[in-house]
């Protein structure tokens, strides 16, 4: 592989403006393709398999009038201290409202008074307008949420507090200026490693190109493939992060072989062929990881995962083909700013691309390196017991999905939220559909005042309404109010509870029952991932481990980055559970409300952060053991590897966390919690593992760390990420060279 990857560097550089071109076309494609492509309309929400899900199939197939999956809105009135909604003004105010509201829109399926469905509170204080849709939440325009806006504006303007709850005026989340602010650290930090505004600039041009024909690619195809607003996110955050980092490490790669006397083309050859072996293998993992998100069986999840996929090939290729044109651009000017003029660095001898000058010295990653070298253990039990500490948190964490009781306080859905809560009781906010399937009945109107009876019986009902049939009166829907918030482990316990009671009912109605609605929907959800977790685990960490076996030929090495990316995303779920469950330095990170973590936090981790573990694990031992692979001792391997990697791995980590961190300023509670996990884990990863951990192990181990069994040697393909065949080609070509000189007689 090396060799093929240094013709082809060598063929970019040379070729630079066929290869630009080529990148700049395709990024006007995806451009134009996005501009013109169709508003994405809808983004479904399914759980193949689950009950929940199945229950709402049923209902669009036998009462589509109902609308079962369609946005719901939930208008709350409040009247005035010593006043009561049912107050003649009042009353006439609020019915004139629960009128505008279904005026106000066309896809308004219906607005029920709460004097006709009698949801007014017991004092009298408190009144709430259940609004239906015919369409998903997704699917409603600005127009539609404007509207409802608009009407409860004037219904405040006559004295009573109206609040807007459900999920009609959720919106497309907002990801903040902080974006920008992260892709700003990158590029200090970018500076500094490099010395050169040229160097520095580089890596950002080429990751926002690649993240500019992802994201657009991502557009252009929404409406399509039903592509939700949070794909283009995490697309958006995991290419920049790996976009910055590959090309990150091929620059930093080609100035170490401009160092070392060799010409332009052929350091950029050389650059591609070594660092872009390690990009390609670390980009793999990256996709094997996302990609097996489709384990999950969530369209929604798998459709997040493909595309973030997609971004991160782009970003490999144009590490592979770009950067190496845009060098050829660039010419010395991406050597430090010392070597040229006195921006930076005041003329000063220019530093090697590993941190020394001329010959190598001792910089802070070799020290750290000879640290760890002579106190193995010491080190590792340090960054273990401080892994563990961190990880803690996570025999407390709570699955679920977040409702409007996870809003900020000032948002109108968790003001309605509460407003519900005081005048009603917590449940009020998440009521259960159970929908009875009588078919199978003899006495269709007997079977479903059954079902009602025998849920009212159980504890922590504290509502049943009557059943309502469908035309062909085939099936009923029945509301269910629990008497503890949707999050509440206790509101678990119930949904199981009538889904345990499904025999009883049967046996004795002929009915079949079903629980759906958002709560139910989110307990299948978290559920779902639960149960898929360990066979995803498996599937990915297998598939990488035997990667990372071709790559290093070794059996324990890559056994080492498996085991400690579990304590590292341990760590990371423990600071999340810290944070945004126990409210930690909550305010620090704009947590307003604490809650349960989100259901598919924990699998998403797992999938995203191993993916990026294994890059720095391959780009920092690959030259490890490229000096080994060379002659040098197993101690001495890990001190040159980190003379020439830690300086560049810790540049990375540092990007990383600043682009991921950049996502915490979001509006949206699941961006916020996903930029929060992802910076603090490659945080973890790669300053305790990668950095103390990892060179602590292979001190331990020594040669043993490098071992392999003869026959798996040779059964194993040879892809040579170490270059050893480029320096093989090298002196072959210098002695062809030499019996070609012409020599004088």
């Amino acid at each position: 592989m090396a060799t093929f990857l240094y013709k082809l560097g060598k063929l970019a550089f040379r070729r630079r403006h066929f290869a630009a071109l080529i990148w700049v076309a395709l990024l006007t494609l995806a451009g134009v393709g996005a501009a013109s492509a169709p508003t994405a309309a809808s983004s479904s929400f399914s759980i193949p398999g689950t009950e929940a899900q199945k229950a709402f199939d049923l209902l669009e197939k036998r009462a589509p009038e109902a609308s079962a999956d369609g946005a719901s809105a939930r208008v709350v009135f409040k009247a005035p201290d010593g006043e009561k909604v049912t107050d003649k003004a009042n009353k006439a105010e609020i019915e004139k409202t629960v009128a505008a509201v279904k005026a106000g829109s066309d896809q308004v399926a219906r607005a029920d008074s709460p004097f006709a469905t009698k949801t007014v509170s017991k004092d009298g204080s408190t009144a709430y307008a259940s609004v239906s849709y015919k369409v998903t939440s997704m699917e409603l325009t600005d127009d539609d949420r404007d509207a409802l806006e608009k009407t409860t504006d004037d219904a405040r303007d006559s004295g009573l507090t109206v609040e807007v709850g459900g999920d009609a005026l959720q919106a497309m989340p907002e990801t903040g200026s902080t974006e920008i602010i992260g892709i700003a650290v990158a590029a200090v930090v970018l500076v500094i490693t490099f010395g050169s505004l040229i160097a520095a600039g580089l890596p950002l041009i080429t990751a926002l190109i690649g993240v500019g024909i992802g994201v657009s690619s991502i557009t252009a195809l929404a409406n399509a493939l039903d592509l939700g607003t949070t794909t283009s996110t995490l697309a958006m955050m995991i290419g920049l992060a790996v976009g910055i980092d590959y090309a990150l490490f091929i620059v930093s790669r080609y100035r170490g072989e401009l160092a070392e006397g060799r010409d332009r083309e052929e350091a950029a050859g050389r650059a591609v062929g070594t660092a872009g072996s390690a990009v390609v293998f670390a980009g793999l993992t990256v996709v094997i990881a996302l990609v097996g998100l489709a384990v999950v069986n969530i369209p929604m999840l798998t459709k997040m995962g493909f595309a973030a996929a997609g971004t991160v090939v782009i970003a490999v290729l144009i590490a592979l083909t770009l950067i190496p044109a845009l060098l050829g651009y660039a010419g010395r000017r991406v050597l430090p700013a010392g070597e040229k003029s006195k921006l930076f660095g005041g003329g000063r001898k220019a530093a090697a691309a590993d941190g020394s000058a001329g010959e190598p010295k001792q910089n802070m990653g070799t020290r750290w390196a000879r640290f760890v070298v002579r106190r193995p253990i010491a080190v590792l039990l340090v960054g273990i017991v401080g892994l563990g500490a961190a990880a803690i948190p996570v025999s407390q964490l709570e699955l679920g999905l977040p409702d409007d009781g996870a809003q900020p306080t000032s948002t109108t859905q968790r003001k309605a939220y509460d407003l519900v809560s005081e005048g009603f009781g917590p449940g009020f906010n998440g009521p259960l559909m159970i929908v009875g399937d009588l078919k199978g009945a003899d006495d269709p109107k007997a079977a479903a005042g059954e079902i009602t009876k025998t849920i009212s019986k159980l504890d922590d009902v504290l509502t049943v309404a009557p059943p309502m049939l469908n035309k062909d009166k085939d099936t009923a829907i029945i509301s269910v109010v629990p008497s503890s918030k949707p999050s509440g482990i206790e509101t678990e316990d119930l949904v199981h509870s009538i889904r345990d009671t499904g025999a009883q009912i049967k046996s004795g109605s002929g009915a079949e029952i079903m629980v759906t609605g958002t709560t139910a929907m989110n307990i299948d959800v978290s559920q779902k991932l639960n149960d898929a977790l360990l066979p995803y685990l498996a599937l990915v960490v297998g598939l990488a481990f035997l990667l990372l076996i071709i790559v290093f030929r070794s059996i324990l090495v890559p056994l080492k980055a498996a085991l400690g990316f579990l304590l590292s995303v341990l760590a990371a779920l423990g600071a999340v559970v810290a944070v945004f469950q126990w409210g930690w330095l909550g305010s620090l990170f704009g947590v307003e409300q604490t809650g349960p973590i989100m259901s598919m936090m924990p699998i998403f981790m797992v999938g995203v952060v191993f993916g990026l573990a294994m890059d720095y694990e391959v780009f920092l031992v690959t030259r490890m053991r490229e000096a080994y692979v060379h002659g040098e001792r197993p101690g001495q391997a890990i001190v040159t590897g980190f003379r020439h990697g830690a300086r560049v791995v810790s540049a990375a980590a540092v990007i990383m966390i600043a682009v991921f961190a950049g996502f915490i300023g979001s509006s949206e509670q699941m961006v916020k919690m996903i930029g929060f996990g992802l910076a603090i884990a490659v945080f973890f990863d790669a300053f305790v593992v990668r950095m103390a951990l990892v060179p602590a192990v292979l001190a331990l181990l020594g040669r043993k760390a490098w071992w392999l069994p003869k026959w798996l040697d040779r059964a194993l393909p040879n892809v040579d990420v170490e270059g050893e065949g480029l320096r093989t080609a090298a002196e072959r070509d210098a002695d062809g060279a030499a019996e070609r000189e012409p020599v004088r007689v």
